[in-house]
């Protein structure tokens, strides 16, 4: 079993990958054209922001301090989803391009936390927002395609 210090580091990074990805989906909602892609990203904003809430919370309630920011790999990708926004004018499938590349991300670093020995009820979390991460990323995964098949 993983010691309190140990759980907060692991949520605190679950935190910065949930903050990203309400900051990633925003940027992607604000440069794409399409109607149900800004709505779509802007409700993931919102789940990610819930998601962030949840793990917050969690962080607190095992003695530590919920991390304020993202990651700076976050910070990178929503500079180069605004800078590919800026250069493609606003092309949807560049933005679900990188959408999907920040669920790879965020899969990757849940999947990681499932790893380690969690609490069951820390666990349950986890694997409740992995698996949101997973559905979310199959999503833009497909509508990646579609839009790309479109055009």
């Amino acid at each position: 079993m993983m010691n309190d210090s140990e759980i907060v580091d692991t949520l605190n990074t679950l935190l910065e990958t949930s903050r990203d990805g309400e900051l990633g989906f925003e940027n992607c909602a604000r440069y794409v054209e399409a109607t149900q892609l800004k709505t779509l990203f802007s409700q993931r904003a919102t789940e990610c922001h819930s998601a962030a809430s949840a793990l917050g919370q969690l962080i607190t309630q095992y003695g530590g301090k919920p991390d304020e920011d993202g990651t700076l790999s976050g910070a990178l990708h929503r500079g180069w989803v605004n800078v590919r926004g800026a250069v493609t004018g606003q092309d949807d499938v560049a933005m679900l391009e990188e959408c999907e590349r920040g669920e790879d991300v965020a899969k990757a670093r849940y999947r990681k936390a499932l790893e380690q020995p969690l609490p069951e009820p820390v666990r349950a979390i986890v694997q409740q927002q992995y698996d949101g991460v997973l559905r979310n990323h199959d999503q833009v995964r497909s509508l990646r395609e579609q839009y790309r098949a479109a055009n």
